[in-house]
């Protein structure tokens, strides 16, 4: 079977996946990147059967181009792969032209462009938030006048809360205006706000049928850590796996899925549970998840969720250990006016409060360029069997340290 991997940059988590495509049976893999063959992971050395370098992995063109450059030396390419975000709506294009099995481009843009999602979720009588598209202030006006303020602004093809805004009122709403530029070419989703707690829902489905599932709880909204750059940002993935809210919304959660056309794979929902106990659908990703995610699930089961993932794409299986620990990530994240870190406080304390429970870290260091998004500058991630000890880490950790700009 021939794989092809699209892998712009060569970060650890495609490294990962590169290594455990090249572990499969019965896989002859090709990679696509934009690192020249000089620059790949040396434990590939002999063992791909090629490489093809493009410019530019986001643009369908060159991955056509890549594909059947592949087809045209090797025969039939059985599936085209890559995790990322932008690359699922290019993929699944390039799959359609040079019928490589797998999600095609209908389907990729259904998870992809949040308007159309939430369209076909509504179409299917599911729950999710007003929305209308804009592309300029009359527009914002008119959903105001029927949603009311507050409300969200955010791109249609957004990635991680990236250029998300809320408009609180009538006041906020020229100076959320002139940093979006919303335009004829530049068109923005606006979106009721939303109140209630904000978790992930992670799904693993075959033939059409989930077989896996999993929900992250944020400790704190993305959107209020973006504007809020003080605040630290907490996730917690509780060892007992579903509860009582998330079993509810399983049922939701296979029906979205379904009716935005995914049939094989992973898929990531951002969603809310509001102050009286209803659930509400806020994005869905047709990939894994991102920010340390598949990290805390492969220590909560005690396994390679990559390894997994590679799996699922290419032989159409699943398999995780029972999960066993509960998992959560403190984001470190700074304050102050400037572009660098100059300080980087209370770390000794955040170790004597919660060192024992931390696996995995990648500490803020002074000198080092201010984060982008709310991941911020560092992380640390903490494990144990007890849910109630790793959210109260968790805590810990965002209590003591504090990460200056300057």
């Amino acid at each position: 079977m021939l794989v092809l991997f699209v892998a712009p940059t060569l970060s650890p988590n495609t490294v990962q996946c590169i290594r455990a495509l090249l572990a499969l049976d019965g896989v002859r893999l090709g990679l696509i990147t934009h690192a020249p063959v000089d620059r790949l992971p040396g434990f590939t050395k002999g063992r791909l059967a090629g490489h093809y370098r493009v410019e530019n992995a986001l643009d369908e063109r060159q991955l056509i181009a890549a594909v059947r450059a592949f087809q045209s030396e090797y025969g039939r390419v059985e599936r085209l792969l890559g995790f990322l975000e932008h690359l699922q709506v290019p993929l699944a294009a390039a799959r359609d032209a040079t019928g490589v099995p797998g999600l095609g481009e209908a389907a990729a843009r259904n998870f992809r462009d949040k308007n159309r999602m939430k369209s076909v979720l509504r179409a299917n009588g599911l729950p999710v938030a007003k929305q209308a598209l804009v592309r300029g202030e009359a527009d914002v006006l008119r959903f105001v006048a029927e949603v009311g303020y507050p409300i969200v602004l955010k791109p249609v093809e957004g990635v991680g809360s990236v250029a998300t805004q809320q408009v609180r009122d009538a006041a906020s709403l020229p100076r959320v205006l002139s940093e979006l530029r919303p335009g004829p070419d530049r068109v923005f989703q606006a979106e009721e706000f939303i109140v209630g707690d904000e978790r992930s829902f992670e799904t693993v489905v075959i033939g059409g049928r989930t077989v896996w599932a999993s929900s992250t709880h944020y400790m704190n909204r993305p959107l209020e850590i973006l504007e809020n750059p003080w605040m630290q940002w907490c996730v917690l993935t509780p060892r007992e796996g579903l509860d009582a809210h998330g079993q509810r919304f399983a049922a939701i959660q296979d029906a979205a899925v379904r009716s935005l056309g995914m049939h094989d794979g992973m898929a990531h929902t951002e969603w809310f549970l509001r102050p009286d106990g209803r659930p509400l659908v806020s994005e869905i990703g047709a990939r894994p998840p991102g920010a340390s995610f598949m990290d805390m699930l492969g220590l909560a089961h005690n396994a390679d969720v990559w390894a997994a993932w590679c799996t699922l794409m290419v032989h159409g299986t699943w398999s995780l250990p029972e999960r066993q620990f509960a998992v959560g990530c403190a984001y470190f994240r700074g304050s102050g006016p400037g572009r660098r870190i100059t300080g980087v406080f209370g770390l000794d304390a955040a170790q004597a409060a919660a060192g024992h429970l931390v696996v995995d870290r990648k500490l803020p260091a002074v000198g080092q360029v201010r984060g982008s998004s709310y991941e911020g500058d560092g992380w640390a991630i903490l494990k144990h069997p007890s849910t109630e000890v790793v959210r109260a880490g968790l805590l810990a950790m965002i209590s003591h340290v504090r990460v200056q700009y300057g």
